[in-house]
């Protein structure tokens, strides 16, 4: 207990530390900030002594540098920027599509300058921001009208609320699902004041299904896209063409949740067939919805196509003004629907497109000059090679596809790999990447050529500060 008391007791004076801090040239915040800190410092320690967890009085030196870390890590901002490293394309914690330099110009000229988010310039009147993306998207897709919100959720809660609210929407058991953040169809269903009636079997759901299943209080027949989730085997599902066909015949409402979209075939590169917008458009569903920042490359964003007496319904929607996008998401969305226009360039500018398409041999090439740069500042620290991997596309696209990669095996000499897979993670740009099969891997297929040089200093400069391990 004595012993207790003596280093409570040595604990500094806040004041003191203050002028401590102050008077240190390296130190360079706001007053509140420094005062916080330092209250906070000695309090951990305070409760430290008590739990008898500290035995040692701390010396000027060691309480010095415990504020200083602590004010860095009080400044550093919650948002920030990583180095993706895990090979998902569309990841969904890190942000989902990364969008091009062209892009974030645009951004800066929307956050920076007056625009005419909601002004007419040819009438000098007032404007509807959704006019400003709403021929490209159409142009684009052939749907009639079109409609941007926040996301692919507001986009299916609010055509749900406007077109079956109170009334019945037809759905496949097996694209009854669940997708990242607990989102559940029939949640969603219900909150729109929908009611939902599920047909046919987990695995198998034909078109009579469908047809014994209407009643005068059915609305609309749903198709829902399965996101992450495949059923494979004995199977069968009604296409958009017969569903068409019966809803029309029975005076009904069709809708098809695409999750994420896409506006090119990716068949084309090797990737499993998937219908594209333009193809469930085209089989004349009268409302579909998908992502702007998935398969699109775009930003987040819940693009509602379809009919133009179905989406005038929708526009008018009270909930419509709740779900709205903001100028940012409009200037972005427009620059990387405009890229669309020539396939080819949008395959090279569209990040995302480029990360999926990209040739192996440029992969490799990739690797080789990564594991290059690092063999020469950390080979006496750690092992660096280069192996094939396997990529996934993320954002619940094809979920069972496999895109061969090539990645970076590190093997640190002197720590564990989940004690490097840490620390990577808190360096000043965090380095993401995934252990797999006692490996920690960096796939660079989601690292892009500026931030190699970032990259390898960054893992280099690691290792020279002589980190090691447990």
């Amino acid at each position: 207990m004595d012993e207790k008391k003596a280093l409570l007791k040595a604990l500094p004076k806040v004041d003191d530390c203050i002028g401590l801090l102050k008077n240190d040239p390296e130190c360079i915040a706001p007053s509140r900030i420094i005062k916080s800190v330092i209250q906070g410092s000695i309090e951990e320690e305070r409760e430290r002594i008590l739990r008898g967890e500290s035995s040692t009085i701390r010396t000027t030196a060691e309480w010095l540098g415990i504020f200083k870390k602590n004010v860095a890590r009080k400044l550093s901002p919650h948002f920030k920027r990583v180095i993706n490293g895990t090979g998902v394309v569309i990841h969904t914690n890190l942000g989902r599509s990364v969008l091009s330099q062209a892009t974030m110009e645009k951004l800066v000229q929307a956050g920076g300058y007056y625009s005419n988010l909601e002004f007419d310039l040819e009438t000098g009147k007032r404007g509807s921001r959704y006019s400003l993306v709403e021929d490209l998207i159409c142009e684009l897709t052939g749907a009639e009208a079109a409609l941007v919100v926040n996301n692919n959720a507001a986009a299916v809660l609010l055509a749900l609320d406007t077109l079956a609210k109170d009334r019945e929407v037809i759905v496949s058991r097996g694209q009854l699902v669940e997708i990242g953040g607990s989102f559940r169809i029939p949640d969603v269903m219900a909150k729109s004041g929908a009611h939902l009636v599920e047909v046919g079997a987990t695995n198998r759901t034909h078109l009579f299904d469908y047809e014994r299943a209407i009643t005068p209080d059915t609305a609309m027949l749903l198709r829902v896209h399965t996101s992450n989730f495949r059923i494979i085997g004995f199977t069968s599902e009604v296409s958009p063409e017969e569903m068409v066909a019966l809803a029309r015949a029975n005076d009904l409402i069709t809708m098809e949740d695409l999750g994420s979209g896409s506006l090119i075939d990716f068949s084309q590169f090797g990737f499993p067939k998937e219908p594209t917008v333009y193809e469930i458009v085209r089989a004349g569903v009268d409302v579909v919805t998908f992502s702007g920042d998935k398969l699109l490359g775009g930003p987040q964003a819940g693009i509602i196509i379809g009919k133009n007496e179905v989406i005038a319904r929708i526009k008018k929607n009270p909930l419509n003004r709740a779900l709205r996008i903001d100028k940012f998401t409009l200037a972005s969305l427009e620059s990387v629907l405009r890229e669309y226009f020539d396939i080819e360039e949008a395959l090279k500018n569209i990040p995302t497109l480029a990360m999926l398409t990209i040739a192996g041999a440029d992969l490799k090439k990739r690797a080789q000059r990564i594991a290059r740069q690092l063999k020469k500042r950390i080979s006496q620290n750690c092992g660096v090679k280069i192996v094939a991997t396997v990529s996934r596309v993320g954002g619940g696209a094809l979920p069972e596809f496999n895109i061969d990669s090539w990645a970076i095996d590190l093997q640190p000499v002197t720590m564990k790999l989940s004690t490097f897979e840490q620390r990577l993670r808190k360096l000043v740009i965090p380095i993401v990447g995934r252990i797999e099969n006692e490996r920690f891997l960096l796939d660079v297929r989601t690292i892009q050529d500026r931030e190699i040089g970032e990259l390898t200093s960054l893992i280099g400069d690691f290792f020279s500060q002589g980190e090691s391990g447990d």
